[in-house]
C-alpha cells in the first residue's frame, strides 16, 4: 500500500522536486542507492582535472552511460578522467539501486535528484544527463508504439537479464522477472535511441554491454553504427577488460592472439604462469589476483581415483559453468543450452561404457541461488551407471586433481578447459569461448561430429594428446589472457574508494600516470591498440610479483 501511494505521489509533476527542495536535500541520505564512494572526492577531482587537463589535438565526443549506483560511481570518475584528457564528455545515467526489484516513482525520482545534486560539482568539466524523466514518460506507451528493432533488443536483453538473475537457461516470456525487465528495458531503449540521434556522439562507453540497461545501450548504439566500448573488471587489482564494438564478456582475444601469438613464451612469463597455476591448484591467492579458485587443497590423483572408485578405463572430465553466468549468455553452439549438452553427454556415455565420465559441477554453485546442475542431472536420470561420476559443488575434491587423471576434457566455456590443454589433455569445446580456435582445442561443428570425436578419442586417447608445440601454444595463450589481455587501470569497481585514495585524479593525469594508463583510456575511447607493438608489456611487472594474500573481494562480477 505504501509503495502504491508513493507511486501515485511520484506521478504528480514536481512532487519529488518539492519534497527534495524542502526536506530531502537537507537530511542525511539513508537509501540503499548511495554514491558514497565518490561523494567526498568530486570537488577535489574537478579541481585536479582543471589543473592537470591536457589539450587533445583529436578530441572525441564521448557519451558514457551507466545504471545502478556502483556503476554510476565508476562511470563518473572515468568521465572526469577523459575530460582531463581533452575529450568532450557527457555522463548519462538511470538512478536504480536494484535490477530485479521495482521501485515506486517517488523514491526513484528522489534518487535521481540525489544523484543530480551529488554530481553537481562535475558540471564544470562534463555534461550530466539524467535519463529518468524520459524513461518514465515512455513507460506509458503500448509495445506496438515502439520501433520493432527496439522491441527485439529489449526482448533479447530481458532474456539475458532473467537468465543471469535467476541463474537459469530456459525462460518463458510470461516470467514475472522477464516482464519486469522488459518494461524497464524497452523505454530505456527508446530514450537512448532518441538521445543518440540528438547527440550523435563519436563513441559510447558502457559497463558490461550484455545485460541490464547497459546491454540495451550497447545494442542500441551499435544498431545505429556508433562506435561502442564495453568494459568489465576481472579478478586482478589495477586491471580492466575493454572491448571495442563488442560485448566484453565474449572475450574476443583474436586481435591479441594475432599480434602476439607467434612467439616463444619468455622464461619469466612461463614462471609466472607456473606460479599462478600452482596457486590456483593449491587453493591459494597469488599476486594481484583476488579470487581463490579452489577451496579444497590437492589430495593427489591416486587418492581422488580411489575415492571416486575409478578403474583403468580412460576418463573424460566435464567441468560445468554456473548456469546463467554472464560468461555463458549467448554462448550456445552445438546445443541450445549448456544443460542440454551435459545431459546429452551423459546419455552418450551411458551407451558407451568403454570410458568413464566425471561431471564436476561448479563449486561456485554454493554461492548461487539458481538451478543447480545437480537438479538438472537428477531430473534427467533416476540413476547412473557405475562408470559415470557426479562431483557435487560441496564435495571436498580439488578440480585440478581431476584434471591430473583426465584423458579428455569436455567444456562449455569454462577456463578449466584451457588449463586441461596446458597439461596436454585433448579438450572438446562445445560452446563459444575465447580460447577456442587457437590451434589447441577441438570444436566439433554439430552434435554428430561431437559424439564421433568422443568415440575416436577414446579408441586411442594417447593419439589425441597435444603435441609439444601445441602445449607451448596453450601456455603462451594462457599467459596472454591472464596477464596481457587486461589493461592497466587506476580504479577497480570492487575497491573504488580505496584505489582512488592511492591513485587520485591528479596522479592519473600526471605525466607518470598517463604513461601507465594513457593507452588504456585511449583504447576506451576507440583508439586502436597495436598488440604486436605493445608486446609483452607486463613482463617488467612480473619481476615484482610475489605470492601474497590480498583482500578477497566482497563480491564477484562473474563465475568461470
Amino acid at each position: 500500500m505504501r509503495n502504491r501511494i508513493k507511486d501515485f505521489i511520484g506521478s504528480i509533476p514536481y512532487s519529488a522536486e518539492l519534497f527534495w527542495a524542502v526536506r530531502g536535500a537537507h537530511r542525511p541520505w539513508s537509501a540503499h542507492y548511495r554514491l558514497g564512494g565518490i561523494k567526498d572526492v568530486l570537488t577535489q577531482s574537478v579541481h585536479e582535472v582543471r589543473v592537470n587537463a591536457v589539450a587533445n589535438p583529436n578530441p572525441k565526443k564521448v557519451f558514457i552511460f551507466a545504471s545502478l549506483h556502483y556503476w554510476i560511481e565508476q562511470a563518473g570518475l572515468i568521465a572526469l578522467a577523459l575530460a582531463g584528457q581533452g575529450h568532450e564528455v557527457k555522463l548519462a545515467y538511470l538512478p536504480f539501486a536494484e535490477w530485479d526489484k521495482d521501485i515506486n516513482r517517488f523514491d526513484v525520482r528522489r534518487q535521481d535528484l540525489y544523484t543530480q545534486d551529488l554530481l553537481n560539482p562535475t558540471r564544470e568539466i562534463i555534461q550530466v544527463a539524467p535519463l529518468l524523466a524520459d524513461v518514465l514518460r515512455y513507460y506509458r506507451r503500448d509495445v506496438a508504439d515502439y520501433p520493432a528493432q527496439l522491441v527485439d533488443i529489449a526482448k533479447q536483453v530481458s532474456r539475458y537479464d532473467t537468465m543471469y538473475t535467476k541463474q537459469i537457461e530456459e525462460i518463458e516470456e510470461d516470467d514475472p522477472l522477464y516482464l519486469f525487465r522488459f518494461r524497464r528495458n524497452l523505454p530505456t531503449a527508446l530514450s537512448l535511441q532518441r538521445t543518440f540521434e540528438r547527440e550523435r556522439p563519436d563513441v559510447v562507453i558502457v559497463p558490461n554491454g550484455t545485460i541490464l540497461e547497459m546491454g540495451v545501450a550497447y545494442q542500441v548504439a551499435r544498431g545505429m553504427g556508433i562506435d561502442t566500448m564495453t568494459f568489465e573488471f576481472a579478478d586482478q587489482r589495477e586491471r580492466i577488460w575493454i572491448a571495442q564494438n563488442d560485448e566484453i564478456m565474449s572475450h574476443d582475444t583474436s586481435a591479441l592472439w594475432e599480434g602476439l601469438g607467434a612467439q616463444p613464451l619468455p622464461e619469466k612469463a612461463h614462471q609466472a604462469m607456473e606460479e599462478l597455476f600452482s596457486a590456483r591448484k593449491g587453493a591459494r591467492l597469488w599476486g594481484s589476483f583476488a579470487r581463490q579458485w579452489q577451496q579444497n587443497p590437492s589430495q593427489g590423483a591416486a587418492k581422488v581415483k580411489e575415492s571416486l572408485g575409478l578403474d583403468e578405463r580412460p576418463i573424460a572430465l566435464l567441468p560445468t559453468n554456473v548456469l546463467g553466468d554472464s560468461l555463458t549468455l549467448g554462448r550456445e553452439r552445438i546445443t541450445s543450452s549448456m544443460a542440454e549438452m551435459i545431459v546429452g553427454t551423459i546419455r552418450h556415455f551411458i551407451e558407451h561404457a568403454e570410458a568413464q565420465l566425471i561431471v564436476r559441477v561448479h563449486p561456485g554453485e554454493l554461492k548461487t541461488h539458481g538451478t543447480s546442475m545437480i537438479d538438472v542431472i537428477n531430473e534427467a536420470f533416476k540413476e547412473l551407471p557405475e562408470h559415470i561420476h557426479i562431483v557435487r559443488p560441496e564435495d571436498k575434491i580439488n578440480t585440478y586433481d581431476l584434471v591430473e587423471i583426465a584423458d579428455c576434457g569436455i567444456v562449455f566455456t569454462t577456463t578449466v578447459g584451457m588449463e586441461m590443454a596446458m597439461a596436454g589433455i585433448p579438450v572438446i569445446v562445445t560452446g563459444k569461448t575465447h580460447y577456442a580456435r587457437k590451434g589447441f582445442t577441438h570444436e566439433p561443428a554439430d552434435w554428430d561430429a561431437y559424439t564421433s570425436l568422443l568415440k575416436a578419442i577414446f579408441s586411442d586417447p594417447q593419439a589425441y594428446r597435444l603435441s609439444e608445440k601445441q602445449v607451448e601454444q596453450v601456455w603462451l595463450y594462457a599467459y596472454l589472457f591472464f596477464f596481457e589481455y587486461s589493461l592497466p587501470f587506476p580504479w577497480h569497481l570492487l575497491w573504488l574508494a580505496e584505489d582512488f585514495k592511492e591513485r587520485p585524479m591528479s596522479k592519473v593525469l600526471s605525466t607518470q600516470g598517463q604513461k601507465r594508463y594513457g593507452q588504456t583510456f585511449g583504447y576506451l575511447v576507440g583508439e586502436p591498440l597495436d598488440w604486436a607493438a605493445r608486446g609483452l608489456a607486463r613482463l617488467e611487472e612480473l619481476e615484482h610479483i610475489e605470492s601474497a594474500q590480498v583482500a578477497k573481494p566482497a563480491g564477484e562480477t562473474a563465475h568461470d
